[in-house]
């Protein structure tokens, strides 16, 4: 059962309702709970099941199971008469990472290289407290609400195979919106804009194959360094005489290995990399152009190769008129001298780009981080974590939205 206090006081909090303020200390319990027990993704069964627990205990409808560890709770609003209510989805990601945590709190990991460093922990907390609150107040909004709480963001992907399993449909989602904690902005801030938010994902691993021999003696040789080398130099011209200077994009080797030893030329050597871009018209051109470098260097010294590319997550490409729903809530919310932030795209990835390309909708940063209390650290961090007020604020952005979506849909933009 919750507790909702009925006089709380929480610094930054005074735009939210006090029923959600009351949800505060909930709040943070649930978000601990989870951050002592994170699970990798696809491995989530704990955390679904903390899920799945509080949903039944509120009475809320819910399926489990959904792409191995997924949960979807539904939660019907008020029902107007003679129209078919909009269907609005709320997605939350629920898996950690394979990271050993540094941080010294009572909250801190308790399984061993595992940890909660991105604030997935946060974002389930936070649509946890939505399913209560509209749970508890279904007059205060009349379209259907489904939370989706979703495995595996951080890889391989969990977004695709819930698609897949039908959480889009009975009832059919019209639109939907999620949230990122994100430490690069401070609290009471929200990072929202129209268009390309986050970028597609491609990785590729490639093996250059020469001839080996006596570093003496090179003219008997295929050097891989030397092509390798020329490679990685080449890669970097894909982005800077190829793509638009008004377009953004990225080539980046993070991995380069070759030979053994000071004075043996090395036959083979092996490279990784990732590709990075917003513009969805570059689908197939990064893996096109990068394989035409590698086969031409590679030719114009006698070496063969072996590339593997792939596509992980397509760019992240918020709706128009649902990210004008977000901001006018966030408006309403956040009223630091900063506010909103429309300046807030970032190359990394996120599969609520999968949920973008079937329906409408808007994904979000809620800024978390205050250097106040040391919680700058980025995320991926062993030491990551967040100022646990977010929780609240993120809550309140949904609810709000929740129940202006109804006649956003229709046509009537409230203020």
């Amino acid at each position: 059962m919750v507790h909702v206090l009925s006089n709380p006081s929480f610094f930054d909090l005074s735009h939210v309702r006090l029923f959600i303020r009351g949800l505060q200390p909930q709040l943070i319990e649930w978000r601990r709970q989870l951050h002592q027990k994170p699970e990798l993704g696809f491995k989530e069964k704990l955390t679904s099941q903390l899920i799945a627990k509080k949903l039944g205990e509120w009475g809320i409808e819910h399926q489990t199971n959904i792409a191995q560890t997924g949960v979807v709770a539904t939660i019907r609003g008020c029902q107007q008469s003679g129209s078919e209510p909009k269907v609005l989805a709320i997605r939350a990601d629920m898996d950690a990472l394979p990271i050993q945590e540094l941080n010294e709190v009572s909250y801190r990991s308790q399984h061993d290289g595992i940890m909660h460093a991105c604030g997935h922990d946060g974002h389930t907390a936070i649509a946890l407290g939505t399913a209560y609150y509209l749970q508890q107040h279904q007059d205060s909004f009349a379209s259907t609400v489904k939370i989706i709480f979703q495995p595996a963001e951080e890889g391989p992907g969990g977004a695709k195979p819930m698609i897949e399993s039908g959480v889009l449909k009975n009832p059919d989602v019209n639109a939907i919106i999620g949230l990122h904690l994100w430490n690069n902005l401070p609290l009471g801030t929200v990072g929202v804009r129209k268009g390309a938010l986050m970028a597609a994902m491609d990785f590729f691993n490639c093996t250059i194959s020469g001839k080996g021999g006596h570093g003496a003696m090179p003219h008997q040789t295929i050097d891989s360094v030397v092509v390798a080398a020329q490679i990685v130099n080449a890669l970097q011209t894909i982005v800077a005489r190829n793509v638009s200077p008004l377009d953004s994009a990225v080539v980046t080797v993070g991995e380069l290995r070759a030979g053994t030893t000071h004075n043996v030329i090395a036959d083979t050597a092996w490279m990784k990399g990732t590709v990075r871009y917003f513009n969805p018209t570059f689908k197939t051109f990064f893996h096109q152009r990068l394989e035409q470098i590698i086969a031409g260097i590679c030719q114009s010294h006698d070496a063969t190769y072996d590339l593997d590319y792939w596509s992980l997550y397509p760019p992240v490409i918020n709706d128009d008129g649902m990210t004008e729903l977000v901001q006018s809530v966030a408006e309403e919310i956040v009223e630091t001298p900063i506010g909103i932030v429309p300046d807030c795209q970032t190359m990394g990835g996120e599969d609520m780009s999968f949920f973008l390309e079937e329906v409408p909708g808007c994904y979000f940063f809620l800024g978390s981080a205050n250097p106040a209390k040391n919680l700058t650290y980025p995320h991926h961090h062993p030491q990551f974590d967040f100022d646990e007020t977010a929780l609240a604020i993120g809550v309140e952005i949904f609810v709000r939205c929740v129940e202006k979506f109804g006649l956003w849909m229709n046509g009537t933009k409230t203020t």
